[in-house]
């Protein structure tokens, strides 16, 4: 895909899998369309159905947080999801529905060229860097492909049910802030 607007019109007039049957909004992800910087969670929630953007309930406020702890903001970084569509009753998607829109995220990432993608949870770790991959085993582990720096962390909403989780998701989050700033040299 060599268009930003050609890539954003063909995602929200998706048809590829029975996702699109019970959406309200396609959550294409936000962002500058030069970020060095992404996110890619799993999926959108009922918040982000109904507004059309990316992690904007309980979960996106706590990612605003965590953000602004290492000098980043939304207007710095793009978000996005694995699938671009709400599973109904905010489930795990299904493999079938990720292969579906793995093809809009690849497109995304070639478009963006970040220097460093943030995987948040275990279904976007899994999709990106295989199935072999445990969040509580891999996160804060750097991995490259490709030239572009990987690190896996708990996801948003993991740390408001479970506060143990947010120790080492700081000290991830320093590691992305370290990473960022050795690349600027």
């Amino acid at each position: 895909m060599d268009s930003w607007e050609k890539l954003k019109q063909e995602c929200l007039a998706c048809r590829r899998c029975g996702l699109c049957e019970t959406r309200t909004h396609v959550v294409f992800g936000e962002g500058p369309q030069d970020a060095e910087v992404m996110f890619i969670g799993e999926g959108p929630g009922e918040q982000e159905d109904l507004s059309g953007r990316p992690f904007v309930g309980r979960g996106g406020k706590l990612l605003d947080d965590m953000l602004e702890l290492i000098d980043l903001s939304r207007e710095k970084v793009f978000i996005g999801n694995m699938v671009k569509c709400r599973p109904p009753r905010n489930r795990t998607p299904e493999p079938d529905e990720i292969a579906a829109c793995l093809p809009f995220l690849r497109a995304q990432t070639a478009l963006i060229r970040p220097q460093i993608i943030v995987l948040l949870g275990a279904t976007a770790l899994r999709a990106v860097l295989g199935p072999q991959m445990r969040i509580t085993r891999d996160r804060g582990r750097w991995v490259e492909r490709k030239g572009v720096w990987m690190m896996p962390m708990f996801h948003p909403a993991a740390l408001l049910r479970d506060e143990s989780k947010k120790r080492p998701t700081w000290d991830d989050l320093r590691q992305v802030r370290d990473k960022l700033e050795a690349l600027h040299g």
